[in-house]
């Protein structure tokens, strides 16, 4: 699951846009679905044009049932100290948990994005 997770990201980064990228499971109405975030590049917009390209991208070069339900732009993407990506902290804060180990994020404010965001709602 990870080795596709990481060409999903491969592909969504690919497009000039995107600065950066992470993508979770969301559990929704008792299933789990793929949801995309994203950081764009300045003096760009997430916009029905963008979600098209994007999510093409990923059903020609990845895989049709990695294209996600939602695409969503943020300001930030956490990362732990390390330098990966923490996609366990994100999925903690989207649903509605506590996220315990602060401490090894090199950015723990990136997290704020994520809460309570109205376009997971639906």
């Amino acid at each position: 699951m990870a080795a596709r997770m990481q060409r999903l990201i491969r592909q969504v980064e690919a497009v000039p846009e995107i600065l950066d990228s992470l993508v979770v499971g969301q559990d929704w109405e008792n299933d789990v679905r793929v949801v995309l975030f994203v950081k764009l590049r300045d003096g760009h917009k997430l916009d029905e044009e963008l979600i098209k390209r994007i999510k093409d991208n990923i059903r020609r070069n990845a895989s049709p049932r990695h294209v996600p339900a939602r695409i969503i732009a943020v300001e930030d993407i956490p990362y732990r100290l390390s330098g990966k990506k923490d996609e366990l902290a994100v999925q903690n804060v989207i649903h509605g948990k506590e996220v315990k180990n602060r401490l090894v994020l090199a950015n723990p404010q990136a997290l704020e994005f994520y809460k309570d965001l109205r376009e997971l709602a639906v």
